[in-house]
């Protein structure tokens, strides 16, 4: 019982930084590189910058189990395929 209480205890005190709050921190940098250039198509380009490495790191964790990565994921098993190709993961 006291085993679990410092579990609790510890995973109390490890709590990483929001990612919301990192992407903040990027876009404010990368809108300062852009240094009042215009920029389209920033949606899409986030997107691909997140979804490439989440998707990477995820298999990784999962040693390279499809099955796995994709309920961590929440997608299905042909969208996360299709999406490893998409990056040329495989």
């Amino acid at each position: 019982m006291q085993q679990t209480a410092e579990i609790i205890k510890i995973s109390e005190k490890v709590k990483p930084a929001p990612l919301s709050s990192l992407v903040k921190e990027m876009l404010e940098q990368y809108f300062i590189q852009l240094n009042g250039h215009e920029t389209t198509g920033l949606h899409a380009m986030l997107i691909s910058e997140v979804e490439k490495p989440l998707i990477e790191t995820t298999l990784n964790h999962c040693g390279q189990n499809q099955t796995k990565a994709s309920k961590i994921l929440g997608l299905s098993r042909s969208t996360l395929r299709k999406k490893i190709k998409l990056y040329g993961l495989s």
